[in-house]
């Protein structure tokens, strides 16, 4: 898969209710729907619900500039992630990439607030699917879209590809912020959570998945063990 490196971004998940069923077609008649619901539903149904802790507008100088910049980024990013995988569910079928688009849809969605809760320019409004303001994040969507169009397996590695991209990402934004620490904290449970179902589906395939941004070691540690849930199970 040859997919451009960036600058990696968050991903993961507030909470997600499973969506039930869903078509395949193509390649992805190879798993069985018993065992595809399960690798999906281990992927996103613990995730926890975090709220913010600030619950009223503050000044945007409350920020540094780092983290404004972040957050404006991540909103994006967590964008990119949902209409990625809606995009290729709409090829593909695959159950996954459904239920996983409506964790990052809530992801988003958690990001946006921040924004507004330090009154800060919120990059993604007004777009529509596959539209980002970021054009670099714009040149990602399109190339992870067309690589993910080529085959479920391609399919499924991009979707493993964003999920590491974010959990890199989230390791270098730490902040002192409490309530975006909260949040991150949060998000990257998520994506490991996320990681470890897109590995399940490619083993489940005979597929051995070579991280590119995280070393193998880290996401050998991920991958092996359980999915986390609560809030404190970073």
């Amino acid at each position: 898969m040859d997919v451009k490196i960036l600058p990696a971004a968050a991903a993961a998940t507030l909470a997600v209710a499973l969506l039930a069923g869903g078509c395949s077609n193509g390649e992805t008649t190879d798993l069985g729907a018993a065992q595809a619901s399960t690798d999906v539903a281990d992927g996103v149904a613990a995730e926890a619900t975090v709220p913010l802790v600030v619950a009223e507008p503050v000044p945007s100088s409350a920020l540094s500039q780092v983290d404004a910049d972040g957050l404006a980024f991540m909103r994006e990013e967590e964008k990119l992630a949902g209409d990625v995988y809606r995009a290729l569910y709409e090829i593909w079928g695959l159950p996954i990439f459904s239920n996983i688009a409506d964790a990052e849809a809530t992801h988003t969605s958690a990001v946006a607030e921040l924004l507004a809760t330090y009154r800060l320019t919120d990059p993604a409004q007004g777009l529509g699917p596959g539209e980002f303001a970021n054009p670099d994040l714009q040149a990602l969507y399109d190339e992870l879209v067309e690589t993910g169009s080529q085959s479920v397996t391609d399919a499924l590695q991009v979707g493993a590809l964003i999920e590491e991209l974010d959990i890199t990402d989230l390791r270098l934004r730490e902040t002192n912020e409490p309530d975006i620490d909260r949040v991150y904290s949060t998000l990257e449970r998520g994506s490991s959570n996320h990681l470890r179902a897109f590995n399940r589906q490619l083993e489940n395939r005979d597929i051995t998945y070579v991280p590119i941004h995280l070393d193998q070691g880290t996401f050998d540690l991920i991958t092996g063990t359980p999915t986390q849930r609560g809030e404190h199970d970073r």
